[in-house]
């Protein structure tokens, strides 16, 4: 799947709101960015407990610590971004406003890093609270906690955590969303298209998989 920055700029700024949508090319890009940030992450913390170095832990840093849960799901972010997607329906612009809030969150408390206990978490979060903002009709949070795969009660405390942090600075002007639609183009242009196609492979590879456990999963029981 070759996406190019012209393709990425129409689809954010053109895009139908039909039933039959084809997934937002921004996901794609935005996976791609957070995988990355993943991959950096966790090479970071190996080499900091490899050195036996110690985190302290703020006060801050410990509120952040709500996003984390007890197991890491077992879902790439491209798969969670197109689940999102397929239940919701939210435009390009909302995943691109939700961009902007997990930028500005980690620059607000950079003792705070993005891990694979936190990250799902924070997207659904974020796309919930942008989608509020850019969105004149939204689901309750009731339905975004089913699609993320959350309890209404963790939804709820979520958002009020996440909007506490941030201070309430949701506002995102032109300026900042054109800035930010420039940093996901330039993402593609000089060389991330590699990533984004590689991470589509990966989602896609994980889809056939658990596809053919099904398949195989129904034959056993029958067999039985």
């Amino acid at each position: 799947m070759a996406i190019s920055p012209r393709k990425l700029r129409n689809d954010v700024y053109s895009y139908s709101y039909q039933n039959d949508s084809n997934t937002p090319l921004v996901i794609s890009v935005l996976a791609s960015l957070i995988d990355r940030t993943l991959v950096r992450n966790e090479r970071i913390g190996r080499k900091c407990a490899g050195m036996g170095g110690s985190v302290t832990i703020t006060k801050t840093g410990s509120k952040t610590r709500v996003f984390d849960c007890h197991e890491t799901p077992d879902m790439t972010i491209q798969s969670y971004l197109e689940r999102i997607f397929r239940y919701t329906k939210v435009g390009p612009s909302v995943y691109v406003v939700a961009y902007v809030y997990i930028d500005r969150f980690c620059r607000s408390h950079p003792e705070f890093r993005i891990t694979g206990r936190n990250v799902h978490r924070l997207l659904i979060t974020t796309i919930m609270v942008a989608s509020k903002y850019v969105e004149d009709m939204n689901y309750r949070n009731s339905y975004f906690a089913r699609v993320g795969g959350i309890t209404t009660k963790e939804m709820n405390s979520l958002e009020l955590d996440f909007l506490f942090l941030m201070n309430f600075k949701m506002h995102v002007n032109v300026s900042v969303f054109e800035s930010y639609c420039c940093h996901l183009e330039r993402e593609v242009s000089i060389g991330g298209g590699y990533h984004i196609e590689k991470t589509l492979r990966c989602a896609e590879e994980i889809k056939s998989r658990q596809i053919e456990e099904r398949g195989f999963n129904r034959i056993a029981r029958i067999t039985l």
